[in-house]
């Protein structure tokens, strides 16, 4: 009977371990609702996640040209911003959606485990997934910022709007890696 139990019981532990991993991440938006952001929804061709801060002013400028194209990608993707300082309060991530007429989901990402996981570092900071949630961009917007305070007066490249426009038409992402230019996310380690 001793032994019996202890068979049981060795079939039971790895079970019981392996039902935690399978559980896809799950983050609250500003209201508390759950949303699975790894998660491509029916009949989108990918996630499109924008790392940003309402404390970082170079994110906060980014955020009109979000608005652009997830305005013009809806149907093709989804589109999400995400905040992965713990120290953001949930009223100022909120406050930084109204007051640029966001219509995307915004996140709170307070544990960084989306952070941790694409290893995105710096506000704002894209990064895009297939619906096997593979990387197949990361990097920045478009080239608006040089450095944290060299600022162009316009931008003169479009890496996310030519990464989407690839996704769409079936084709790989000519450049799927470019270098963030913002604020770096706090409490995340180099």
């Amino acid at each position: 009977m001793k032994v019996l139990l202890n068979v049981l019981l060795c079939l039971l532990v790895p079970v019981s371990l392996t039902l935690g991993q399978d559980k896809p991440l799950e983050l609250a938006d500003v209201e508390g609702n759950p949303h699975q952001p790894l998660k491509v929804g029916d009949g989108k061709k990918a996630v499109v996640l924008l790392f940003v801060s309402p404390y970082c002013p170079t994110a906060g400028k980014f955020l009109p040209e979000f608005n652009r194209i997830a305005a013009e990608q809806s149907q093709s993707f989804s589109f999400y911003l995400v905040h992965s300082d713990p120290e953001t309060k949930a009223t100022d991530a909120y406050k930084q959606a109204v007051l640029n007429e966001v219509k995307s989901t915004v996140l709170l990402d307070k544990d960084q485990a989306l952070a941790k996981k694409l290893n995105a570092r710096i506000t704002p900071e894209c990064v895009v997934l297939n619906p096997a949630a593979e990387v197949v961009y990361q990097g920045r917007m478009n080239d608006l910022y040089l450095a944290p305070t060299k600022r162009q007066r316009q931008a003169t490249t479009k890496e996310l709007s030519d990464a989407l426009e690839a996704i769409a038409a079936g084709k790989p992402v000519a450049t799927p890696r470019t270098e963030a230019v913002g604020c770096k996310i706090g409490g995340l380690a180099p």
